[in-house]
Formats: structure tokens, C-alpha cells, sequence
């Protein structure tokens, strides 16, 4: 057969194989998911917390959430309607489900197979013509296509999982935002009151005063009592107008939306603590950044293999080649076709560099997310005593503190109408009963705080963006060609 025929035939086989191969290839293509892989962080945030979190990317979806916003504050504002709020709401939390799109899009792109090259030449001389054209396929991204689209299925699936924390953990901001601003407007309330009183008590010592049936020292006593009131009042209203803001920040409000209006208390103390046995199994089992480290060892994983797979490979590119002639003096032209390959030799390097340094990434990923593991454990054990610790506290302020201290501020008030004790020990008896009541709203404030975060140590969500697993391991990617 001669050479010319030969290397037609052969060509011809080639090209036929590369169709069939990316045909092949093209069959298990990812696609695009109908709601941009936000089905794990609404299903998630569905059933542990009860709300709906919803990437906003059409004007209807856009307009929905905006109505909902709408009839949540148009009524006193309870913490799970802030937190529904900030869900729907919050631009960070949605330029975050954008991230997620964009992970996506890199998901589908490393499923494709890669676009063969096409290069045309055309060099004249003085005697003929002759153009070159060239297709070239990457033959070594051919091959590790598969295991490159299972690498970045897993990159995608880690990013649900970031999504996720970056959703809990908004929820969880926006819940303890609303909760120290509940408790900074009950202590002010509180202040007012106990404020007002002073006010009254100190115009009545003047006015004794002037009649001669109180001296310069009891007056003294209730003016400044009065002045520390207010000078703690306006500490206390700063406080929480600094609060409101916080929580306005974390629902993503402003303009008209402002004028929402809030509990004046916070919720009661639970009849009774909840009891977590098994806390450190379900914080291992639930805990969103452990999740996020066992997809990046898989991820590094399969990252190792194909490193074991192309070490001795550096570039190599086949494909299908033909070139024409053309004879300036008879204008005949003359085809050749054939193949084209580019084979880069490893002189110097043969591989063991990458190896070594895919094999250290992957054990540095393993340590760090054993050290995460030990951490999450001891944060839910730590969790839970605060929690506990937080609510016997307030329930102790709740069931005895407060009723004693009712019980002598009463008792001192009828002696003092009655003569049997000076102002001094009426004015004693009210900064105590301040004192004491501002701490019990303060423990209950600790308390519902520390519920936040004993569901933060036991789902996650204190991470806004990739855990530091994921970033150490970001050079051990499937090698680009």
C-alpha cells in the first residue's frame, strides 16, 4: 500500500476514534441544576431551622421575598421572623448563593471535554503555494476527563456545604442580634421606670428641703441616685439603639423598613433545659465544616491519583493534520494528510516533585480536619455547659433572686412611710433592686444566647467561606493541560 494511502487511512481512523471518544464523553456531561445547587441548603435550613432560604435570581423571586419581608415586619418582631428576614434579605447571603453559581459553572465546564485546536498555515514561495491546516485534541485531558468531573462534582458539593455554613451562620448572627437588642430595650424600659421614680423622689427631697423637713444630706442622696439613673438610662438607650442596628445590618433593612417594631421582653425561660447526652456524636455527625473537610480529602483523594496517573506526562497533544500544495506555474494542487503529535519529553523532572507534594498536601488536609474534629467536640461539650450553666442561672435569678427582692423592697418602703428607717436605707434598697433586676434581664439575655450558639457548635455556620482544609488543599487540583 503506499505511504501516501496509508497515512489517509490512518488519519481517517484517528479522526473517527476522536469523534466517537468525545462523543462518548459528551454523553456524561453534567448539566445545570434547576435551582443552582441550592436544593442542600434549602432542604437543610427547611428542616433544622424551619425557614426558607432562596437564591434571588428573577424579578419574581426578587418580588416574592420582598413581600414576605413586608407582612413579617409589619408586625411585631419575634427572632424567628428576623431570621427569616435576613434569609431572604441579606445581600451577603445572596452574594454567597452567587458563589455557589459560579462553582456550579465551574462543575459543568471541567465535565466538558476539551475544544480541539485548529491551526492554519500558509507559506509562499517562488515556486508553489502550500497551506497547512491542523486539528489538535488534547488526548491526555481526554483521558482524565472522567476523573477530573468527579473532582470538581466534589469541589461543587463542598461549595453547597460552604453555602450552608454561610446561611447558618447569618441565621445565627441575625437570632443573637435580636436577642441582645430585645434585652438592651427591656433593661431601658426598665431604667425609664425605675428613673422616673427618682425623678419624683428627688423634686419631693427638694421640696422638704425648702420647708425645712429634710437636710442637706438626704437631699444630696436622692439627687444623685436621681443623676446616676439618668447618666445609666442614657448609657442603656445608646447601647440599644446600637443593637437595633446590629440586627437592622444582619435583615439587610433600610428606608421605610426601619420602622419595624420589636418585643418588649424577651421570651420566657423554657420550662425545662434540654437534655443533649449525645452532643459530641451529633456535632461530628451534623457539624457543616467537618462535612466540608471529608469532600476535600475525597476531593484530594482522587486529586492524588490522577497525580500518580500523569506523573510520567507532562503535555501530550494528537490529533488529525493535513496540508496542500498548490504549483504556482501549473496551479495543481496536492493534499497530505496525516497525523500531528506533540510529545513533551520529563528530562529533568520526572514527576516526583508533584507526588511528594500532592502526597503532604493530602496528609496536612487529614491532620487539620482531625484537629477540626477534636475542636468541634470540645466546642459542643463547651457549648452545652454554658447553655446549662446560663440557664440555671437565670432561673435562679427568676425563682429566687427577684421574689426576695420584691418581698424586702416592699418591706423597706412600709417602714420607711412608717418612720422606722431613713431615706439612706430606702435609697440602699433601690440600687439593689436595680442592680438585681438588671442582672436577671441580663442572665436571660446570656441565656437565649447561649442557645444560639449551642445550635452554632452543634450544625456549624461560624465559617463566611471556605474552611482552611479547603484553602491548604487548593494546589492539589487536577492538573490543567
Amino acid at each position: 500500500m503506499p505511504v501516501q494511502n496509508f497515512m489517509t487511512l490512518t488519519a481517517r481512523r484517528a479522526s473517527r476514534w476522536m469523534m466517537a471518544s468525545t462523543a462518548l464523553l459528551l454523553s456524561g456531561c453534567v448539566s445545570f441544576s434547576p435551582d443552582g445547587g441550592m436544593s442542600l441548603v434549602s432542604a437543610t435550613v427547611s428542616k433544622d431551622l424551619g425557614k426558607d432560604a432562596v437564591a434571588l435570581r428573577t424579578p419574581d423571586e426578587t418580588a416574592a421575598a420582598r413581600n414576605t419581608a413586608k407582612r413579617l415586619l409589619s408586625k411585631p418582631l419575634s427572632a424567628d421572623a428576623a431570621v427569616q428576614i435576613a434569609l431572604l434579605n441579606n445581600r451577603g447571603l445572596q452574594a454567597a448563593y452567587n458563589e455557589l453559581a459560579i462553582e456550579e459553572a465551574r462543575a459543568v465546564e471541567a465535565s466538558l471535554p476539551p475544544n480541539p485546536a485548529i491551526s492554519l498555515s500558509r507559506i509562499a514561495g517562488s515556486v508553489e503555494v502550500e497551506v497547512e491546516r491542523r486539528i489538535v485534541a488534547n488526548i491526555l485531558a481526554l483521558a482524565t476527563l472522567p476523573v477530573r468531573s468527579e473532582i470538581a462534582a466534589a469541589r461543587f458539593r463542598q461549595a453547597q456545604i460552604v453555602a450552608l455554613s454561610e446561611t447558618l451562620r447569618v441565621a445565627a448572627d441575625t437570632r443573637r442580634a435580636y436577642y441582645r437588642a430585645v434585652a438592651s430595650r427591656e433593661l431601658a424600659d426598665f431604667l425609664a421606670q425605675a428613673q422616673s421614680g427618682a425623678e419624683t423622689a428627688a423634686k419631693f427631697a427638694i421640696r422638704l428641703g425648702e420647708t425645712g423637713g429634710m437636710n442637706k444630706l438626704d437631699q444630696a442622696r436622692e439627687q444623685v441616685f436621681y443623676a446616676d439613673l439618668t447618666a445609666q438610662l442614657a448609657a442603656t438607650r445608646q447601647r440599644a439603639a446600637s443593637e437595633r442596628e446590629s440586627l437592622i445590618r444582619a435583615m439587610g433593612l433600610w428606608g421605610d423598613d426601619l420602622a419595624f417594631k420589636m418585643a418588649s421582653a424577651l421570651p420566657p425561660l423554657p420550662s425545662r433545659p434540654q437534655s443533649l447526652p449525645g452532643i459530641e456524636t451529633e456535632a461530628v455527625r451534623r457539624h457543616v465544616d467537618l462535612q466540608i473537610g471529608r469532600i476535600e480529602l475525597d476531593a484530594l483523594a482522587k486529586s492524588y491519583g490522577l497525580t500518580q496517573a500523569t506523573r510520567f506526562i507532562n503535555v501530550l497533544d494528537a490529533g488529525f493534520a493535513a496540508r496542500t500544495n498548490r504549483n504556482k506555474t501549473t496551479g495543481e494542487r496536492i493534499r497530505d494528510r496525516g497525523f500531528d503529535v506533540e510529545l513533551q519529553v520529563p528530562i529533568f523532572d520526572f514527576g516526583e516533585v508533584r507526588v511528594r507534594e500532592a502526597e503532604a498536601t493530602y496528609m496536612h488536609a487529614v491532620n487539620r480536619l482531625m484537629e477540626r474534629a477534636v475542636n468541634v467536640r470540645s466546642d459542643a461539650r463547651d457549648a452545652y455547659r454554658s447553655y446549662r450553666s446560663a440557664y440555671d442561672i437565670t432561673a435562679h435569678y427568676q425563682k429566687e433572686v427577684l421574689p426576695l427582692r420584691k418581698i424586702i423592697s416592699d418591706e423597706t418602703l412600709l417602714r420607711y412611710n412608717g418612720m422606722l428607717i431613713d431615706v439612706f436605707s430606702l435609697l440602699a434598697e433601690a440600687r439593689q433592686r436595680i442592680a438585681a433586676t438588671t442582672a436577671a434581664i441580663e442572665a436571660k439575655r446570656d441565656f437565649w444566647l447561649a442557645t444560639t450558639n449551642l445550635n452554632t457548635a452543634v450544625m456549624g455556620g461560624g465559617v463566611a467561606g471556605r474552611s482552611e482544609t479547603a484553602m491548604s488543599a487548593a494546589s492539589a487540583e487536577a492538573p490543567q493541560h
